[in-house]
């Protein structure tokens, strides 16, 4: 145990060093610029990333056998490689973060499914759900929320990390963002084919499913607001950058309100339905979802370049998702500088051996439709599947990203 302690230390002087850089602080101005649409170049982002086909020097290896201080081990070292590897313009915290454990009762229902697991160290799999809602008596299983705070469980990782790694890298209580969204949920409840099906042919059936929903949504928030669970100073949320001059505004110490800290709402599934389809079954209950918050960041892999004018319609709506299936052009000239784009450049890139030339093109395109139209914007490569096992993909990507933005 001696000698994981002893190991772990040293990790958390070699972050500490790193997380003293300036580049932190100057990153911090980056991302808050772009927040603020007041942009001094587009921001950078690499997140959900297969680390556990790049390991090509060990340095990924964990080593420790007490699992909060593995769990210490592997963010440290998953943050140090990144840093060292494809740093991009992500942001070191300067500290430890030990996220607040809560319990839910949930909403009355568990994911029933069959899976598919073509690499057995990927945490993205292939899902079948089960259909929990084909009949207007299930829907009345429908519960609200029961959220608790389990702080016995929580100190106990707090005061582990910090007894062992606290004098050299701060350790930190940290807060939980906002998620909220109604279909992405009720998808796995459903399957897609009888949602999809039954926004068509039963609608009446959709709306009462979607209102149960959305009040456990409401439920939820409300009750980590009253428990003082969301976090006061989030770097990201859900891997675009997060930081602004609006929030968290006054801050008394007390429980962080809502109206401190970013929602966040999406309807992936709505990849498949007309705009009006979108705003009758996800914009009309997200309004009431989302009002209550500070600023708002809508959508997530769903096109909605062509479904700008719905979204409007959501209060405090600050930043909106551009996905690789949305077009950049007719999505900058609809936004302009009224929002923030959280812009994602295709993942397959780097799934094989990266194509330079098409990489260059791709971002290129963003950036020229970008600055045709003003807009703020950042870069966040995500929902990275697979990187071909080869690091150097990732490396080169980030180069290239840098050196076109830096030159923007």
């Amino acid at each position: 145990m001696l000698q994981e302690e002893q190991m772990l230390r040293a990790l958390a002087r070699e972050y500490a060093e790193a997380a003293a850089d300036p580049r932190n602080s100057e990153n911090r101005r980056l991302h808050a610029a772009v927040n603020d649409r007041r942009m001094i170049r587009p921001v950078v982002l690499i997140d959900e990333i297969p680390f556990h086909e790049l390991n090509f020097d060990g340095s990924l290896t964990l080593h420790c056998e007490d699992p909060i201080l593995r769990a210490a081990e592997d963010y440290l070292r998953k943050k140090l490689f990144q840093w060292k590897h494809f740093p991009a313009d992500m942001i070191l915290p300067p500290y430890y973060p030990v996220e607040k454990i809560i319990h839910s009762t949930g909403c009355g229902f568990s994911v029933e499914e069959n899976t598919r697991v073509k690499d057995s160290r990927n945490n993205i799999i292939s899902h079948e759900y089960m259909d929990q809602l084909e009949d207007e008596e299930s829907v009345e299983r429908f519960h609200l929320p029961v959220v608790t705070y389990d702080e016995e469980a929580t100190m106990a990782v707090y005061n582990r990390v910090g007894s062992v790694i606290g004098d050299l890298l701060p350790v930190r209580l940290t807060g939980l963002n906002c998620y909220s969204s109604i279909w992405d949920n009720v998808s796995r409840l459903r399957g897609v084919t009888p949602l999809l099906m039954d926004l068509i042919e039963r609608p009446e059936h959709m709306h009462r499913i979607a209102s149960k929903m959305a009040a456990y949504h409401m439920s939820f928030n409300e009750q980590l607001e009253q428990l003082g669970l969301f976090e006061i100073e989030p770097l990201s949320l859900h891997c675009t950058a997060a930081l602004n001059s609006t929030l968290p505004g006054a801050y008394d110490g007390g429980p962080v309100k809502r109206s401190q800290v970013w929602g966040r709402g999406m309807a992936q599934i709505f990849a498949s339905v007309s705009k009006a389809m979108h705003e009758e079954f996800d914009i009309a209950y997200m309004k009431q979802i989302m009002e209550p918050f500070g600023l708002v960041y809508y959508g997530c892999c769903e096109p909605l370049d062509k479904k700008i004018d719905i979204l409007e319609q959501i209060p405090h709506l600050r930043k909106i998702s551009i996905t690789p299936w949305a077009d950049i052009d007719n999505a900058a000239e609809v936004i302009g500088n009224r929002y923030v784009i959280a812009n994602k450049p295709n993942p397959s890139a780097v799934s094989g051996r990266l194509d330079e030339d098409a990489l260059r093109k791709e971002l290129g395109r963003t950036l020229a439709a970008c600055k045709r139209n003003g807009c703020s914007f950042d870069m966040v490569l995500k929902d990275i599947s697979s990187a071909g096992y080869d690091v150097n993909n990732l490396i080169r990507w980030e180069q290239i990203a840098m050196e076109l933005v830096r030159s923007f």
